[in-house]
């Protein structure tokens, strides 16, 4: 085969006449990227090399984590790129967690840089190093596709040139998979557009018969040339993980499964990652084990970008036991060494939690992977999957409110026209955007006029599947079979056969004694209570516009203190007491002696700078019994006045709880009043059940306070996680 050296300018290529086997080739590369001179191919990494390099296929790549999917398209990269071909286009939701990968690439001699919201000072650097052909790979993340000026600057100039498209995680692109993202579905329509010949590669670690056939179908878009297409070559390998020791520990409640974690971490091999479903218990349990004497860190979504890199760093070089973690760490984190991964708490899906305990026993003959699965856990599924589903009547509303705005609209400005908050109209104007009813313009979004229809067949389907997925989750912790076979079947792997090390096969590997001084331990820290409300500082933009006679920062007179909530929904603790509450169709009833008796525990331990003189109750449609027993029950043991509630003014708020900023303060302007209360000229107790945007907090105090109150205190059962 000829190999070319390419030029130091975007079009011209300088051949360089040899005959080079490419399997030699390829496999000089591979040493390199490892650093191992005795490295070898994985059973079909060349072929899947081969197909892209020496054929210009379409390829998916369904391989187990650890198998090497990275140094399929690397080599073929720099294959590609000595043979005359342009860069190439990495498309991965993980390039904070691909830092790894670039250094082995870079040892190799690849050029691989990366464009994203974390490198903005280094765009102009990378885009005249594309510009000078000095680079290899470009990896960005699939919003970035649709970035306006990426996508109509350097896009179009990149997809004349591209050599390889490689869709890293692929099966984001189905909504069959785990973790499916609207914007991964751009790719079909990016597909579309490259010029004849280019190869594509797929890869993913999870990824059953039927999201394989969804991505193969949207990889084998558009026809050569008016040709037939020679279809997409799919190379699965058998998923099974020889190392990985798995098990499944149901304990009674959340005290018992933290208390067997403080007794028995310290033996689990190495150094691993504890999974939790949610930010709060992932902070909670990070808290509890450090001061029990474990060198652990909490990683979640919400921790900033620099501790997660030192993080990562800590864990990968062993100094500490573990990471804490959410789902954020997740795909792409690479220690091949990982000891053991344990789960806090059941993910949704045997497919999202065979991709998760992937991370361990990579390159290590043994690692322990255990499951303690909780009560709640059904509760945070449900969450999760009802937040990622289009709504029919929002998307009607968000399509009209862009017909009528006659311009753009940027996010903030149409999420005060259409009452739906930040994080879910994101994830509404991704979907209609790659339905094509809006497009991202610089300044904002616009609607197309293209006809748009809510399909609700599919969205129905995609839902029973969820739930479908979530019942494998329950039957994967109840099964007395294999449970790599399990997790093998629920992947469609046809070599699916029973492991011989799990505890269904082997018996019981871990301990189920938890000793007493953990279990005294885990059991006070999860009584603690006393969660910060953060007062309102400013009022929401474009609140002006629905009626609201404010705008900008609330005066220093009108605000509320800083407030107390007994726990978060989503606390570990006596959140699940609050969960039960506040639970669908729970009856309302006066509030329980232990949670009355929590709260004079969060009041006595305040140090609030002045102490309360009275105590208001806020008017609760769905708990008035519930709050007026909390606030006479407070006022009682606090020998403190109870004022009353605050009264409603032509039936009292509008809109309900969760909606966007500025429609919720307009539903409650003028709605309550503190006419009638003997408002004192003290400092006020201001009683709630639960606190969600916080917004009807803000203008009772505010009511209170122009009504003579120097200072509001807020108290609620509970805040939202």
């Amino acid at each position: 085969m000829a190999a070319t050296r390419v030029s130091a300018t975007w079009g011209r290529v300088e051949r360089v006449t040899a005959t080079i086997d490419t399997r030699t080739e390829a496999l000089e590369v591979l040493r390199a990227l490892v650093g191992r001179d005795d490295a070898d191919f994985h059973d079909g990494q060349f072929e899947a090399i081969q197909a892209l390099v020496d054929e210009r296929r379409r390829a998916l790549v369904v391989q187990r984590t650890g198998w090497g999917k990275s140094a399929v398209y690397f080599v073929s990269t720099l294959l590609l790129r000595r043979r005359g071909s342009g860069p190439t286009v990495l498309v991965s939701p993980l390039l904070a967690l691909m830092r790894d990968q670039i250094a082995a690439a870079a040892r190799a001699g690849v050029r691989a840089v990366k464009i994203d919201s974390t490198n903005a000072h280094e765009w102009n650097d990378v885009l005249a190093q594309l510009d000078a052909d000095e680079v290899d790979v470009l990896l960005v993340s699939p919003e970035r596709l649709n970035n306006p000026s990426f996508r109509d600057e350097q896009l179009p100039q990149l997809i004349a040139r591209i050599g390889l498209l490689v869709v890293d995680e692929a099966h984001c692109i189905s909504d069959w998979g785990h973790d499916f993202r609207p914007d991964y579905r751009r790719l079909r329509d990016l597909i579309t557009r490259m010029p004849a010949g280019v190869p594509v590669l797929a890869t993913t670690a999870t990824a059953n018969s039927r999201v394989v056939a969804d991505v193969a179908e949207q990889l084998d878009a558009g026809a050569v040339d008016g040709a037939a297409s020679p279809g997409v070559l799919t190379i699965r390998g058998p998923l099974a993980r020889a190392s990985l020791r798995l098990g499944v520990l149901r304990l009674p409640n959340s005290p018992a499964r933290l208390a067997w974690l403080l007794s028995h971490l310290a033996e689990l091999p190495g150094s691993g990652i504890i999974y939790t479903l949610t930010v709060a218990a992932a902070n909670d349990t990070a808290r509890l084990l450090r001061e029990r004497g474990y060198d652990v860190r909490a990683y979640t979504g919400q921790t900033d970008t620099d501790e997660r890199e030192e993080s990562e760093a800590l864990l990968k070089d062993n100094r500490v036991k573990a990471l804490v973690a959410t789902s954020a760490l997740g795909m792409g984190f690479d220690k091949p060494d990982l000891g053991f991964v344990v789960h806090l708490g059941a993910p949704s899906s045997p497919v999202s939690y065979y991709q998760q305990v992937g991370r361990a026993g990579r390159a290590t003959d043994s690692a322990d992977v255990l499951l303690l699965p909780g009560a709640e856990d059904r509760d945070v599924w449900h969450y999760f999957a009802t937040a990622s589903m289009p709504d029919r009547e929002r998307a009607e509303r968000v399509l009209s409110a862009l017909a009528q705005a006659g311009g753009p609209l940027s996010t903030p400005a149409l999420e005060a026209v259409v009452d739906i908050r930040r994080t879910p109209l994101e994830l509404l104007l991704k979907v209609l955007d790659v339905d094509g009813a809006v497009e991202r313009v610089r300044g904002g979004w616009i609607a197309t006029g293209r006809p748009w229809t809510y399909d609700e067949d599919r969205y129905r389907r995609i839902a029973a599947e969820r739930v479908a997925e979530q019942q494998h989750m329950i039957e994967y912790e109840e099964t007395s079979g294999c449970r790599m076979e399990f997790l093998q079947r629920s992947l469609d792997d046809d070599t699916a056969a029973p492991c011989g090390r799990c505890d269904n096969c082997a018996g019981a590997w871990f301990p189920a004694d938890i000793a007493t001084a953990a279990a005294d331990a885990a059991s006070a820290a999860l009584d603690r209570v006393g969660v910060p409300i953060e007062p309102r500082r400013q009022w929401p933009t474009g609140a002006d516009r629905l009626g609201v006679t404010v705008k900008g920062r609330i005066p220093a007179d009108e605000q509320a203190s800083e407030g107390r909530a007994l726990a978060r929904l989503t606390d570990l603790g006596w959140g699940g007491a609050m969960r039960e509450l506040f639970a669908a169709g729970a009856a309302d009833q006066p509030v329980p002696q232990n949670v009355l008796g929590a709260c004079v525990r969060v009041l006595a331990d305040w140090g609030w700078a002045e102490r309360p003189v009275a105590v208001v109750a806020m008017p609760s449609r769905t708990k008035p019994l519930l709050v007026d027993s909390l606030a006479r029950g407070i006022a009682d043991i606090g020998r403190l006045p109870f004022l009353g509630a605050l009264g409603l003014v032509d039936g009292g708020p509008t809109g309900q709880p969760g909606g966007n900023s500025a429609f919720r303060v307009a539903g409650l302007w003028g709605r309550l009043t503190a006419a009638g209360l003997d408002v004192p000229s003290g400092p006020v107790l201001l009683v709630e059940d639960r606190v969600d945007s916080g917004w009807t907090l803000t203008v009772a105090a505010r009511e209170l306070r122009r009504a003579g109150a120097p200072a509001v205190l807020p108290f609620a059962l509970a805040l939202r996680g």
